[in-house]
């Protein structure tokens, strides 16, 4: 199994910590998440050093670990942690909402992503709109006729294929399939998105899927461009051809 960055989850709340454990490891199997929540004496609420130290140090697959927390004691918890570590470089603390960063951590984590490149997913975790480099890479392209695929990817002469895929799952784009869909777009060197009305996100953001509101029945266009992007579009359409394993 490959070495993937690790993310601890510092809470005043034990339940709480853990319940976003429990959310983002959904997301991400593959990676360790740890809880560092409430007081180790009464399990009572607030923060403590020496158990977000722990967590720290078991999260550390060798690719380094991102800390995310709740209040701002938290905060001064988790950056103590990172200052007394041998080597400070391996973890970064992250301003970001605690259950959407958590989530869109670890599914770049569960990529295999690089540490800056997971600290940036959760710190972005709240921008829907799709990324400015892929938006430019589609404005180039929006001078071409793109078709809607209908089974059978379209390219243009950008390179930019599309493909309109039906959401076979009852509930469509909710946080398992997002997920799903937003892992196999990180697996490969392409930059993709998913269009659904007058809406288009990355594809590779879970929140940003998941905001879609696309349900089962709906019809989605993915775009993508790069060397992998026609196996981006093959590997998406596989998945919702069987319904996103559900």
């Amino acid at each position: 199994m490959s070495r993937r960055v690790g993310l601890v989850i510092v809470s005043h709340s034990a339940k709480l910590a853990e319940g976003v454990v429990e959310l983002a490891q959904q997301m991400a199997p593959e990676v360790r998440i740890l809880a560092a929540g409430g007081l180790p004496e009464n399990g009572g609420l607030g923060t403590d050093l020496d158990t977000v130290s722990a967590a720290l140090e078991r999260a550390d697959d060798g690719e380094g670990v991102v800390l995310l927390y709740d209040l701002g004691s938290a905060q001064m918890i988790a950056e103590l942690a990172v200052e007394v570590l041998g080597d400070p470089s391996r973890a970064v603390v992250v301003d970001a909402p605690l259950a959407e960063g958590a989530v869109a951590a670890a599914v770049s984590a569960q990529g295999g992503s690089t540490l800056d490149e997971v600290a940036d997913a959760a710190a972005t975790a709240t921008a829907f709109a799709i990324g400015e480099t892929v938006d430019e890479l589609f404005l180039s392209a929006n001078g071409h006729d793109h078709g809607h695929g209908h089974g059978h990817a379209e390219p243009s002469s950008s390179g930019l294929v599309e493909l309109e895929i039906e959401l076979r799952n009852e509930v469509g784009l909710h946080a398992r399939p997002a997920a799903l869909l937003a892992r196999t777009v990180a697996e490969l060197d392409v930059e993709a998105s998913v269009r659904f009305g007058d809406q288009e996100v990355s594809a590779a953001s879970v929140l940003a899927l998941m905001g879609l509101g696309a349900r089962g029945g709906d019809r989605i266009t993915l775009r993508a461009v790069g060397p992998d992007a026609q196996e981006a579009l093959a590997r998406v359409a596989a998945l919702a051809e069987r319904g996103f394993d559900e």
